[in-house]
C-alpha cells in the first residue's frame, strides 16, 4: 500500500524569537512556513551560525523545539534558517516554565 499524503510546510507570517539552548540567547526573526516537522525562518545575516544547535521557537501560539538544519543566505542582508523539530526533552520543559514562572510573577 502506498502512502499518498505528505506532511508540506504552509506559508505562516508571523514573529518569532529564537533561543539557542546552550546559551540562552535570543534572536529575533520572521517566520516564513511551518509544517509540524519544521519550520523556517528569516533573520539578520548578523546573526551567528546556529546549524546542529538546538533551539526553541516561540511564534505567536506555537513553541517548537528544533535543531537547525541549514541557512541559505539572501541577497537582502537576511538569511533564512531552517529548523526540524525535535520531542520535548525534560530540561527543555523546565527552562521554559521557569521562564514563564518569572514573567508571570514580575506582572
Amino acid at each position: 500500500m502506498q502512502e499518498r499524503r505528505s506532511i508540506n510546510r504552509v506559508e505562516f507570517i508571523a514573529n518569532s524569537v529564537i533561543v539557542d539552548k546552550e546559551t540562552l540567547t535570543r534572536y529575533y526573526g520572521q517566520v516564513k512556513n511551518i509544517s509540524p516537522l519544521g519550520i523556517a525562518i528569516t533573520v539578520d545575516k548578523r546573526i551567528p551560525d546556529l546549524v546542529t544547535r538546538d533551539v526553541i521557537i516561540v511564534a505567536e501560539t506555537m513553541i517548537m523545539y528544533a535543531e537547525a538544519v541549514r541557512e541559505d543566505k539572501e541577497e537582502n542582508g537576511k538569511k533564512t534558517l531552517a529548523f526540524k523539530s525535535r520531542k520535548f526533552t525534560p530540561d527543555v520543559l523546565q527552562y521554559l516554565f521557569t521562564q514563564i514562572g518569572l514573567e508571570d510573577a514580575s506582572e
